[in-house]
């Protein structure tokens, strides 16, 4: 099993900034993408951004420019900073890590999910 434990998320003004962080720990040989979802009341979950154990990313069209994930794989950790927040990127965030498991399985983990609020 893999524990994703996120930290970062709160109540900031439009425009402002924050940076969530997420800690893998327990069987965590090959992970292989980490990454940020967010779910909004009443929507689906939905891919924030990603990154792979060799550094490619992948952005949501409604986020570049503007949020930026990062990963240090020594210490199990993936980061997003989130600039120039507007008041439609208010949801839950949820860190996920894909684990291989073989050729043809991969395994899904989530932390508990962090609140972040953009007021306008």
């Amino acid at each position: 099993q893999v524990q994703l434990v996120e930290s970062g998320g709160g109540l900031v003004q439009a425009g402002g900034s924050l940076r969530l962080s997420c800690a893998a720990s327990g069987s965590i040989g090959s992970i292989n993408a980490m990454g940020w979802y967010r779910q909004a009341p009443g929507k689906q979950r939905d891919l924030v951004a990603s990154i792979t154990s060799g550094g490619s990313t992948n952005y949501a069209d409604s986020v570049k420019g503007r949020f930026t994930i990062s990963r240090d794989n020594a210490k199990n950790t993936v980061s997003l900073q989130m600039d120039s927040l507007k008041p439609e990127d208010t949801a839950v965030y949820y860190c996920n890590a894909v684990k291989i498991l073989s050729s043809f399985q991969r395994a899904n983990y989530w932390g508990q999910g962090t609140q972040v609020t953009v007021s306008s």
